[in-house]
C-alpha cells in the first residue's frame, strides 16, 4: 500500500489530506487498484476502484433472496450506476461517485441512509411517508421476508458481483 500524507485537501485546503492506493486481488476478478483520499480536518472522504485489466461494459442483476445473500461481495466503480427498480431508486455515477469493495448489505445500507437522511430533514409529509414505507421494505429484505433487484451498470466493466446467482450481461452503451 501507498500512502501520502500531509498533502492539501481540495475542500478546506489545509495539509491534512491522506492519500492511498493498494492493490488487492479480488477472487473471480482480478487485480484492482483502490485509490482514496481522506481529510482529518473537514473529514471529506472519496474513494474509487479500478480494474488492472481492461474489461468490456457490463450489466449485472442479483436477486436477494435470504439473509445469506447479504454477504455476497460486490465491487463497484466510480463509473457504475446502482437501482433498485423496486423501490425505483438509483445512485448513477458523477464527478463524486465513489467505487468501493462492499457487500450487498453495505449497498443497501448506502441506500438506507439516503432515505433516513431525507426522512429526518423534510417537512414535507407525503415525502416522510414515502421514506418510512421504503425504510419498510428494506428491513422486511434484510430479514430475508422480501425478494429484492440489484442492477450495476458499468461502462467501464469494473464492477462486479461475486455470487453464482448473479446474472451478467454486456452492456449496450448509448
Amino acid at each position: 500500500m501507498e500512502t501520502l500524507k500531509d498533502q492539501e485537501c481540495p475542500i478546506c485546503h489545509k495539509k491534512t489530506l491522506t492519500l492511498s492506493e493498494d492493490e488487492k486481488d479480488v477472487p473471480h476478478f482480478g487485480k484492482v487498484l483502490l485509490f482514496s483520499m481522506s481529510c482529518e480536518s473537514c473529514k471529506y472522504h472519496s474513494s474509487d476502484t479500478e480494474c488492472v485489466d481492461t474489461q468490456e461494459p457490463c450489466k449485472y442483476t442479483f436477486t436477494i433472496e435470504n439473509k445469506n445473500d447479504l454477504n455476497v461481495r460486490v465491487v463497484k466503480s466510480g463509473n457504475a450506476a446502482v437501482k433498485v427498480p423496486q423501490l425505483k431508486m438509483e445512485v448513477t455515477p458523477g464527478p463524486t461517485s465513489d467505487g468501493y469493495i462492499s457487500n450487498i448489505e453495505g449497498v443497501l445500507l448506502k441506500f438506507k441512509k439516503v432515505i433516513e437522511d431525507e426522512r429526518n430533514t423534510t417537512d414535507n409529509e407525503t415525502v416522510k411517508k414515502n421514506a418510512k414505507n421504503l425504510l419498510k421494505k428494506l428491513w422486511k429484505v434484510e430479514l430475508g421476508e422480501m425478494p429484492l433487484k440489484i442492477v450495476i451498470e458499468d461502462p467501464s466493466g469494473n464492477s462486479v458481483i461475486l455470487s453464482e446467482k448473479a446474472v451478467k450481461e454486456k452492456l449496450k452503451v448509448k
